[in-house]
Order: structure tokens, then sequence, then C-alpha cells
């Protein structure tokens, strides 16, 4: 059954058509061969979804992964399987012109299958807001898009001037951003999450510790008394059942209802997250 499957996919791979003409490197420094203008591209990662279409190339998506839930349109398109885990199956069948991924998420195994199959994979890798337009470029020249990349992140750059300009001159937030509370996890000086709520007026409490996503003890959320909780919208960690776990009384932000709810954008490194930057700051400042 196996060899059977592999010899689809290796026929099927024939089929794919093969205009490859342009040598790129990509963000993890592979070098990668695309074709001049891609037309039918897989996104293995929500994010690269939302720079695709904010790059107006929404038309050339060919399927999306799992978990895509922006923009709203992508949804109508199929979808590959996980982020960590894609159908390679499935991609295949899809006879893409180009594969787009991200270093983060996406495991080089399944791009390298691809590879193998003659399907070309090209990998962001964003870390920090700068990060984010560092990827829309490089996605950009993978499309030729070069000038819509470089529009985006010139209307980005302006969005976030705007939202730093707007609360420049007002008190800091110091914020304690809750992602779950059996263990405690939060965000360290590594996560982008952080810039965007130092953007908006705020600071995270947690940002001299230096993993992404570390645990941390309730007794260290105590110690640091934040000013402010910071939830995902439509999670189910809430300020309720905060109040319902022990200790977490002692946090005087949890006392009094200090607590703010930013959408699931802010977890995009992609221009979804200025979105969010923007409601954030809102709140933050009124």
């Amino acid at each position: 059954m196996r060899i059977q499957l592999w010899l689809v996919m290796l026929l099927t791979s024939l089929a794919v058509p093969c205009f490859a003409n342009r040598t790129l490197k990509d963000e993890l420094g592979r070098t990668v061969e695309v074709p001049d203008h891609p037309h039918r591209v897989i996104c293995l990662i929500p994010s690269v979804v939302d720079i695709m279409y904010s790059l107006g190339a929404g038309a050339d998506v060919a399927a999306i992964s799992d978990f895509t839930k922006y923009p709203k349109e992508a949804l109508q398109k199929p979808s590959i399987g996980l982020p960590l885990n894609p159908s390679i199956e499935a991609i295949v069948a899809l006879r893409p012109d180009l594969v787009l991924g991200s270093g983060d998420l996406n495991v080089l195994e399944s791009a390298d299958s691809l590879q193998r199959l003659g399907i070309p994979v090209f990998m962001a890798d964003p870390h920090g807001i700068e990060g984010i337009y560092a990827s829309i470029i490089s996605i950009g020249k993978a499309l030729n898009r070069d000038a819509e990349a470089a529009a985006l992140v010139a209307r980005l750059r302006a969005r976030l001037a705007a939202v730093k300009s707007s609360v420049a001159d007002k008190p800091t937030l110091r914020v304690f951003m809750a992602i779950w509370y059996d263990p405690v996890m939060t965000i360290g000086r590594k996560a982008f999450i952080g810039e965007i709520i130092e953007a908006a007026g705020g600071r995270s409490v947690t940002d001299d510790i230096a993993e992404e996503w570390p645990e941390i003890s309730l007794e260290s959320i105590v110690s640091r008394q934040p000013d402010a909780i910071l939830f995902i919208k439509g999670s189910k960690l809430t300020a309720e059942e905060l109040r319902t776990r022990p200790g977490w009384e002692r946090v005087k932000a949890v006392q009094q209802g200090h607590v703010y709810y930013v959408d699931d954008r802010i977890q995009y490194p992609s221009p979804a997250a200025f979105d969010a930057l923007e409601d954030l700051a809102k709140q933050f400042h009124p």
C-alpha cells in the first residue's frame, strides 16, 4: 500500500508544472528555485495566508493549513492539514508551483519531502515586529510582488508609528500576559507579543525572562504585581476562572478586576497583529 501511495505521488509530481527560473534564499538560508509568477501557492501556516492576502495575492492561494482564521475569505480554500504535519499527498494532488512555510512551525522534513518531489518550498522565519516586515519582503520577493510588499511594509510602519505617537505621553501599564494557568504560562522577552504590548503603551512584567513561552510560578507573579492581566479573547482562561484558583487572589490586578482581552490576532506574526495592536492601545489608553 505504501509503495502504491508513493508511486501515485511520484506520478502526480511529474505533472506539476515547473517554470522555476529564479534562485532565491529563503529566511532559513536555503536555496530555492521559484517560478517567475507563482499562481498555485500552498500556505503551510496561517500567518503566511494573511501575508499573501495582504499582498493582494489571495487568488493565488491554492490551499491553507488548519487553524487558519484570517482573512475570512481564505477559509473557502481547502486545507492540507496541520501546520506541523501537513498531508504530503494532499499537497502534491493540488499541483502547486510554490509552497510557503515558516521556520517556526513547519518541520524541515516536510519541506525536504516536497523538494524531492520537485515542489519548491520557501520558508519565512519572522521574529519580532521587524521580523514581520522582513518576512513580508521575502515572501513578496518569492511571489514576484516586491512593490506590493514594500508598500505593505510602509503602511504597517505608519500604523505602528501612529499608535506609538498616540500613547507616547500616557503612563506605561505593567501587564501580565496569561497564556495558561496550569502550569502558568506567559510570554518572555523573545515573544513578539511583548513588542506589541509595548507599542500599545504597556510593558510585559515578564520581559526579563529569556524564554519565548516560559512557565512561571504564581509566587513570581505575585512578587511582580502587574497593573493588569491580559487574556486572549475567546480563551477558556478568564478573570472569573482565575479567581477560583488558589493564590491568584493575592494578585491585585485580579482582585481589582483590571483585566483586558485582546483579539487572537496578536498571536499572528503577520499584518493581522497590527489590528490587535490598535485595539489594545485603545483599551490601555481609551
